[in-house]
């Protein structure tokens, strides 16, 4: 499964990686984020796009599992 490592970007940057990264990953992707705003925003757009996303918070950041 590719990561995808958004730790320390501030949105909207990681929603424009997530989405480049769905398009040559369209099974799935994981995604780490450390923004709050960065978890709702990415969650809107997987929604949109059929994607279901499980989010799994770590000691300083989550992981997102984006999954079709």
């Amino acid at each position: 499964m590719f990561t995808l490592d958004a730790r320390g970007l501030n949105c909207p940057e990681p929603v424009f990686l997530t989405k480049k990264a769905l398009q040559t990953h369209q099974d799935g992707i994981d995604v780490l984020v450390d923004d709050r705003a960065a978890i709702e925003n990415i969650t809107r757009l997987c929604n949109k796009n059929n994607y279901k996303v499980v989010k799994i918070e770590e000691a300083d950041h989550w992981k997102m599992e984006v999954r079709k």
